[in-house]
């Protein structure tokens, strides 16, 4: 909670997050964890944690009430969903998912985190279980995951294409091995319309056969 002043209990954030946290004199109260758990390479060299493998969260009381958090927070592959699923599971928001190197091993990505709440206790607190689901995973396997566990499937292109339609309530269409639905949206940018033959649409490829199949895709939201 803030104090009269608007100033945050820098001392209750950090118990309830698990870490040493620091009040800047902004008002802002920070924590981190710095990611040497896992060594990096980029383009060959040993990356040094400092250089830029830090997680971090900042808090920052609110003019009406309440507190608002954003973050940072350095994920391996196998760690992405964990870590997404335990920051929706506490009211976090996940506003990016990106990288910042080329030729790293293994791959790091880095998850922007923000959301509001009553007192910055509760919000640490969805910060801790989204980097302790992290260290979990890591628990259990100290070096980074290269796929998803499960068998891959074999790519015939034959699919219960009727079912699927059905479910989707859309016609697909097959290019080689791989089955597509497409639904075009509309929008309008400086005045001009556009749709889906500029790029805005939703869609689904689906590959594999009709006992077992992947599927990757695009949404295109509203905000």
């Amino acid at each position: 909670m803030a104090d009269d002043s608007g100033r945050l209990d820098d001392k209750a954030i950090g118990q309830a997050a698990g870490t040493q946290a620091t009040a800047k004199p902004d008002g802002v109260v920070r924590i981190g964890w710095k990611r040497d758990d896992v060594p990096v390479t980029v383009d060959g060299m040993k990356f040094p944690p400092p250089a830029g493998l830090g997680s971090w969260a900042a808090f920052k009381a609110l003019p009406e009430g309440g507190v608002m958090v954003m973050g940072d927070t350095v994920v391996f592959e196998d760690e992405i969903t964990p870590a997404m699923d335990a920051a929706f599971a506490h009211g976090l928001d996940i506003t990016a998912l990106h990288n910042h190197f080329v030729f790293d091993r293994p791959p790091v990505y880095f998850m922007h985190i923000g959301g509001h709440g009553r007192n910055a206790e509760s919000l640490a607190e969805g910060v801790k279980a989204m980097w302790d689901a992290i260290k979990q995973v890591r628990k259990k396997h100290p070096v980074p995951q290269e796929r998803f566990p499960g068998d891959v499937p074999d790519i015939t292109g034959k699919y219960n294409t009727k079912t699927l339609e059905k479910i989707l309530d859309a016609e697909g269409s097959l290019n080689g091995q791989v089955l597509k639905f497409t639904f075009g949206r509309s929008a309008r940018m400086h005045g001009v319309e556009f749709g889906a033959s500029m790029g805005l649409s939703t869609w689904a490829a689906f590959s594999g056969n009709e006992k077992q199949a992947v599927v990757d895709g695009d949404f295109a939201m509203t905000a």
